[in-house]
């Protein structure tokens, strides 16, 4: 479980972001969205929700699902959304977003590193800059209960191997900087203790160059950049441990790693 203190700050900070949200989101009809909206807001998330696979009639966990943005996407695929956060005031905007998009979704408050959901829950699990907040030698394991034996986790998490972006994150004033005292983006080290806990771990790097985003905003500069990404990144994989921003995906499942790998 996170640390007493850790946990209370966690929680004070979104709770926070959610209500200097929730001025705008006042009104049902802010809260509706199509599925582009979420899914292209970052160059990582279409392609990362990709590899979830076929999620029709499936049990799907939302892991940190902060606004419920991810969840409605879900619920609108046919999956059995369950999604959690450990921020009443996210949960709150959640619950209003999907009511207001008109899906079923089963949310929970809950703590990442103490799952209240029984072992083998869920055929697939989706976060997106969840796991950096948390401890993974108490939410690894937890992943490896909840998730069935056949099944697939895929997170979206911010990187830290680059030292030049962790200049960038400490230094230059951007959009959307704020942040917790304690996360910290993930690395190496992390990636390898979940080496332990799944038999196959693929990370991806998103954003080389076109990580200029963040201050340069969108526009036809950062396309460019997108496109010199796709070529380097596929040219030269290596460089995708210089990335802004990691898609990770953990199994056991040998046939998925066959089947659904692209």
């Amino acid at each position: 479980m996170l640390a007493p203190d850790r946990l209370k700050n966690e929680q004070a900070f979104h709770d926070r972001q959610a209500r200097a949200r929730s001025a705008h989101f006042s009104q049902p009809a802010a809260l509706v969205f199509d599925d582009d909206a979420y899914l292209d807001h970052e160059t990582w998330v279409r392609p990362a929700f990709h590899l979830l696979g076929e999620v029709r009639n499936m049990p799907v966990l939302d892991f940190g699902c902060g606004h419920g943005m991810a969840a409605v996407v879900l619920a609108r695929r046919g999956a059995r959304v369950t999604a959690f956060d450990l921020s009443h005031g996210y949960l709150d905007e959640a619950r209003q977003r999907a009511r207001a998009n008109a899906v079923s979704v089963n949310f929970v408050q809950a703590d990442g590193e103490r799952l209240p959901f029984a072992d083998h829950s869920f055929q697939a699990i989706w976060g997106n800059a969840s796991l950096h907040h948390l401890d993974l030698k108490r939410a690894g394991p937890e992943l490896v209960r909840v998730l069935r034996p056949e099944g697939v986790a895929v997170f979206c998490e911010p990187w830290g191997e680059n030292p030049l972006v962790g200049w960038a994150r400490k230094n230059l004033p951007y959009p959307g900087k704020d942040r917790t005292v304690d996360e910290q983006p993930l690395k190496k080290m992390q990636v390898d203790y979940l080496r332990t806990l799944f038999r196959h771990v693929q990370l991806r790097g998103y954003q080389l160059l076109s990580m200029a985003r963040r201050v340069l905003g969108k526009g036809r500069l950062c396309a460019g950049l997108d496109w010199c990404d796709r070529q380097l990144l596929v040219r030269i994989p290596r460089l995708q441990h210089f990335c802004r921003y990691v898609v990770i995906t953990l199994t056991n499942s040998d046939f998925f790693v066959a089947n659904q790998y692209p």
